[in-house]
Parts: C-alpha cells; sequence; structure tokens
C-alpha cells in the first residue's frame, strides 16, 4: 500500500507541474497591467485545447497508475518471476528523449516565428518516435527469442501489456504530430502552429516521465522509492 501512496503521489507531482507549465494556476483578474492597473480579463483563446488536454492526460495518467499498481500487488504473489528487460529499452528511452527534445527546440523556433526550423523540429520529433515504436517491437522480438512470451509467468504479461499500452499512445501522438506538420505545410497562422506545437511537446514529454516510471517499477529500481514515498505520506497523516 506505501508503494501504491508513493506512485500516487508522484503522479500528483507531475499533474501539478503541467498546470503550472500550462499557466492554469494564473488568476486573470489580477494580472496588472503596465501601467500598473489590474487588467481586464483576457483569456486565452486556445484555451480549451489546453485543458482537455489536460483532462485527457489524466485520464492517460489514471490508466497507467491502474496499471503499475496491478503490476505492484501480483508481484507480491509467490509465483512471481523477474523478467530480465531486454537492453534495447535504454537505447529507445534516449528515442523518446530525442523526440521531447525536437519538440522543445521546434517550440523555441516557434516563438522566433521561424517556421522552417518548426518543420525541421517536427519532423525530428516524428523520426525519432518511430525509431522508438521499431525499438519496442525489437524488444519484444528479443524477449520471444529468450523464451519470454507474453503468457510466460506474470511479470511478462505485465511487461508486454503496459508497454504495448504505452506504444499506443506514442502512435497517437504520431498522428497529433502529422496533423502539426501538415498545419505547417498548409501555412496555417503562426498561432494555430505554435498551439500546435505546444501541445505536442507537453503531450510527449508526459509520454516521457510515464516511460520512465514504467521502466522504473519493471526494472525493479522503483520499489524502495516508491515504497519511502508512501512512508513519508503514512507519517505525515498520522501526526
Amino acid at each position: 500500500m506505501s508503494a501504491i501512496l508513493g506512485f500516487i503521489a508522484i503522479l500528483t507531482l507531475i499533474v501539478g507541474w503541467w498546470l503550472s507549465r500550462q499557466g492554469l494556476f494564473v488568476k486573470p483578474w489580477l494580472q496588472v497591467d503596465h501601467a500598473g492597473g489590474v487588467a481586464a480579463p483576457n483569456p486565452a483563446p486556445y484555451a480549451p485545447a489546453q485543458v482537455g488536454l489536460g483532462v485527457f492526460l489524466a485520464v492517460v495518467g489514471s490508466l497507467f497508475a491502474l496499471l503499475i499498481t496491478g503490476y505492484l500487488l501480483r508481484s507480491e504473489g509467490l509465483d512471481w518471476r523477474d523478467m530480465p528487460l531486454p537492453w534495447i529499452v535504454w537505447p529507445n528511452t534516449l528515442a523518446l528523449v530525442g523526440t521531447g527534445l525536437a519538440l522543445e527546440w521546434a517550440l523555441r523556433a516557434a516563438n522566433r516565428g521561424d517556421k522552417g526550423a518548426v518543420r525541421t523540429g517536427v519532423l525530428a520529433a516524428i523520426g525519432l518516435a518511430l525509431l522508438f515504436l521499431v525499438g519496442q517491437f525489437v524488444a519484444w522480438r528479443m524477449l520471444a527469442a529468450t523464451g519470454n512470451f507474453v503468457n510466460s509467468g506474470p511479470a511478462d504479461s505485465f511487461f508486454y501489456l503496459m508497454t504495448a499500452a504505452h506504444g499506443l499512445h506514442v502512435i497517437g501522438g504520431m498522428f497529433a504530430l502529422a496533423g502539426t506538420f501538415e498545419r505547417i505545410r498548409r501555412n496555417e497562422r503562426a498561432e494555430r502552429i505554435k498551439l500546435s506545437v505546444e501541445l505536442s511537446a507537453t503531450y510527449w514529454l508526459f509520454m516521457l516521465l510515464i516511460w520512465a516510471l514504467l521502466l522504473g517499477v519493471l526494472s525493479g529500481s522503483a520499489g524502495d522509492f516508491l515504497a519511502f514515498c508512501g512512508h513519508i505520506l503514512s507519517q505525515g497523516g498520522m501526526r
């Protein structure tokens, strides 16, 4: 139970970080104009898209919270047998990190109004995301070659299930990136392109954080940390 509480704490921190990144904690009625007075509210025209992404990420986070909770509970069974991770998951992680960095670079270019650099960044992100998916397929092939199939044991089943769920969300993110590239190709307004890149960058950074949590849990290195977080929360609740 303490490990589950630790994971919930981490997920809460991630959601809080995303809200602060999107500026949803800002009170527009308290904004001060250049003259020193209180400025009139001026809501962003694309705020619904940002809020919609926040709701979607909350749902995605809840899904993976359930998966990780199930993994932690099932790992306490007597028939549990740990499964070594294939080495290629670490290069795959680098590809996912590169996707996020490419989008952050594209976002900076969008702030400068450099559509050529934005196009390059988005294309690089699409290529790296595709490389990640290919690497995941190779990881499954490597596991199958060593006799670790989806029905070989509970640890194997959870690995295939959680990485497949993450991969499906990566594929969904690639469709969003394709839509962003199409907006650039049609030379739409700079504000729409910037918003699209910003939402994509936020989504991929969230996917990277989820992937890091999955790797930590699947490798067994996150158990002690989650238990420690849960212990701290339990001690705080007893005071």
